[in-house]
């Protein structure tokens, strides 16, 4: 009577838990195909040196419970975000957003380095089809040229798209996807296991033009600067020196 009831007991045991890896596996299966269905464009707004970076993602799926969405942004060294901007815009935008090193607002293009950026367009949990996120972009200073240019081009590639959800803990590699390690939120506490689709080939950057000074102008320019310079302090040395005499 024990055995049998031991037998029992066993095989309800093994019965769920292969019914619960089976909904684990749907659920994963479900991600990777939202993921390898969806799509991700960016466009640049504004002029100038301070423009916006609008993002938009698709997800094609109509039922999006429980799903979370990271866009992992590489910037160029060419431009910047500005924190304190970001802070006093925290009420104005549903998304948050995580740096992941000090940003040096003066410095020029080329003492720089690139960064990354996190950002979770929907930190409340309800994530909808169409997500948009405006993020402020401000160009930094570049270095004169040597050949002649104007202009210097800073190329802004789309962010990578990662996605997760509780109902898949045990995420693995595919062909067109990979496992990642990310942070979870933007409070950077711990990191979680996310979804990345792999980048795709035709997948169309955003470009800013940024004015440069000539190098060669630098003799002729520095000359007329000294010359300007000493003009104006004799002549104000010499209205100085009459001025005083007339006293």
């Amino acid at each position: 009577m024990y055995l049998a009831l031991f037998s029992a007991l066993a095989c309800l045991s093994i019965c769920h838990s292969l019914t619960k890896e089976g909904e684990q596996k749907n659920h994963c299966d479900v991600l990777k195909q939202l993921l390898e269905s969806s799509s991700v464009s960016v466009e640049l707004r504004k002029n100038g040196f301070h423009r916006e970076l609008v993002t938009s993602v698709e997800l094609r799926s109509d039922d999006l419970r429980g799903i979370r969405v990271l866009l992992v942004h590489r910037w160029p060294r060419g431009v910047y975000v500005d924190p304190y901007e970001l802070s006093s815009l925290r009420d104005q935008r549903d998304w948050q957003i995580l740096i992941d090193s000090t940003i040096d607002l003066e410095l020029p293009a080329h003492k720089t380095s690139g960064f990354v950026t996190y950002v979770y367009p929907a930190p409340d949990g309800s994530t909808p089809s169409l997500l948009t996120v405006t993020i402020p972009v401000h160009a930094r200073y570049h270095e004169p040229s040597i050949d002649g240019k104007t202009f210097t081009t800073i190329d802004i590639k789309p962010p990578e798209l990662l996605l997760r959800t509780e109902e898949c803990l045990q995420l693995d590699s595919s062909e067109s996807t990979s496992v990642v390690e990310a942070p979870c939120t933007s409070d950077n506490s711990s990191t979680c296991a996310w979804l990345q689709r792999h980048q795709l080939q035709d997948q169309i950057s955003v470009s800013l033009q940024v004015p440069v000074g000539d190098r060669s102008l630098v003799v002729p320019v520095s000359t007329v600067t000294l010359l300007v310079t000493m003009i104006c302090c004799v002549g104000l040395s010499k209205y100085m020196w009459k001025h005083r005499i007339k006293q």
